[in-house]
């Protein structure tokens, strides 16, 4: 591989930015659809309300089974290898989603998710694609404006059930599947962008200069810290198990609190109207300000960053607690659940990177999101459980512990960093 100059290396990097930022748009409509109405297909299908976080659930385990596979297949043929893996997991998985649904069968609605979930494990690996070929300074912004792009799909997904409704039902689909028809053309779309566009590969770019002797400051080896990566991974980890609970039980919270409150005249079109808007606006507290959680991870510093996240989740969860029973309560719960997400995301993959050696990083990576999608994934298909038993604000008291947990750990990671600075 030809090693790049300092120049044409940070015109790559903008290049890499900017055909990852256009695959995100892509990944945030295909993924959109199972956020919104993963729930209410499980809770359909299953009959049991208790069962409906198993739809997170999936789509978790999806990610975190895939995630290590793909990140070492990335460090081994790169990320434009993992990238398109991922997407034609999600590409089957959309189409056996929407076969459950015709057959009426949960247990391959489970099948078809997990599937997504898989893909999802791809897209997720974008953010770090941004940072192989960032300079350190620059690290935290260019992750951010991979993240960020995902807004534009992801909050559009959800403003397109009701459309999805209307077209799937012209051309016979089953109720709650029409919005993947969008999934579908999306997905097909970011395979092809990613195969056509996204070189030269980053990661694999990245790695030959770190071993050419001269490959200069631009783009720096890394010194590892493996204390300081696992309290990354955990920060990381704990917000999404914080997100994902909370966010995998509104839509089931949402149909309640609508019936309760119009009886049997209720339709479906008003239950999936406002769940619509409540996942469109917790979706882009998650991604529209990530390009500010960048620049605040990269000039205040990662750590910081992170527990600006945890304040921003414990304020949702009292949201969550104190004002439940109000659709404009949980709509507040939902956006800033995640901003607080994003914060903690951004700074902690972000640290992660940065503490971690370039030949290891792709392998790091991957166990990363493996476990913030396991953790996740366990937390989902108990909240369904929780929100039976003790109601949304029960499931946001418990959800608090990792809040409390990420914040009580930042003093041992801070005396690790000066520790390592000082050495």
């Amino acid at each position: 591989m030809t090693i790049l100059t300092d120049a044409q290396l940070a015109a790559a990097q903008k290049r890499i930015v900017a055909v990852l930022s256009f695959g995100q748009i892509l990944g945030g409509i295909a993924f959109g659809a199972t956020v919104s109405l993963g729930a209410l297909l499980a809770a359909d299908l299953s009959g049991d309300d208790a069962l409906s976080g198993l739809a997170t659930a999936s789509v978790t385990l999806g990610a975190a089974a895939a995630a290590i596979p793909l990140g070492r297949a990335a460090g081994r043929w790169g990320r434009r290898f993992s990238l398109t893996a991922g997407n034609l997991f999600a590409l089957f998985g959309v189409m056996v989603v929407v076969g459950a649904a015709s057959l009426r069968s949960f247990p391959l609605l489970l099948v078809g998710i997990i599937m997504i979930g898989a893909g999802n494990a791809g897209n997720l690996q974008s953010r770090f694609a941004a940072t192989d070929l960032a300079s350190p300074k620059h690290r935290g912004r260019d992750l951010s404006v991979v993240v960020w792009s995902t807004t534009i799909g992801a909050v559009a997904a959800p403003l397109m059930l009701t459309p999805g409704e209307q077209l799937g039902a012209l051309i016979g689909m089953p109720p709650l599947t029409g919005s993947y028809l969008f999934s579908f053309v999306a997905q097909a779309a970011a395979l092809t962008l990613y195969l056509v566009a996204l070189r030269p590969d980053p990661l694999l770019t990245a790695q030959a200069r770190a071993r050419d002797a001269g490959s200069g400051p631009a783009l720096d080896a890394g010194i590892d810290r493996p204390w300081v990566a696992r309290y990354a991974m955990f920060a990381v980890a704990g917000s999404h198990v914080v997100m994902a609970s909370v966010m995998a039980m509104t839509p089931i919270h949402l149909s309640h609190m609508v019936h309760a409150q119009h009886g049997a005249s209720t339709s479906t079109t008003d239950v999936t109207a406002l769940v619509g808007v409540t996942i469109a606006l917790h979706v882009g507290g998650m991604y529209a300000l990530s390009p500010l959680f960048g620049i605040l991870a990269d000039r205040w510093g990662r750590v910081r960053t992170i527990l600006l996240g945890q304040a921003l989740l414990a304020a949702s969860l009292l949201f969550a607690i104190f004002v439940s029973g109000e659709a404009w309560g949980v709509i507040v719960a939902l956006t800033l659940l995640g901003l607080g997400w994003s914060a903690a995301t951004v700074a902690g993959a972000t640290l992660l990177t940065e503490v971690t050696p370039v030949g290891a990083r792709a392998r790091r990576q991957g166990l990363s999101d493996s476990i913030m999608s396991l953790s996740a994934a366990t937390a989902a298909a108990l909240a369904g459980v929780v929100l039976s038993g003790f109601g949304y604000a029960g499931l946001a008291i418990a959800e608090s512990v990792f809040v409390i947990a990420i914040v009580a750990l930042t003093p041992f990671a801070v005396r690790r960093i000066r520790a390592s600075r000082s050495a």
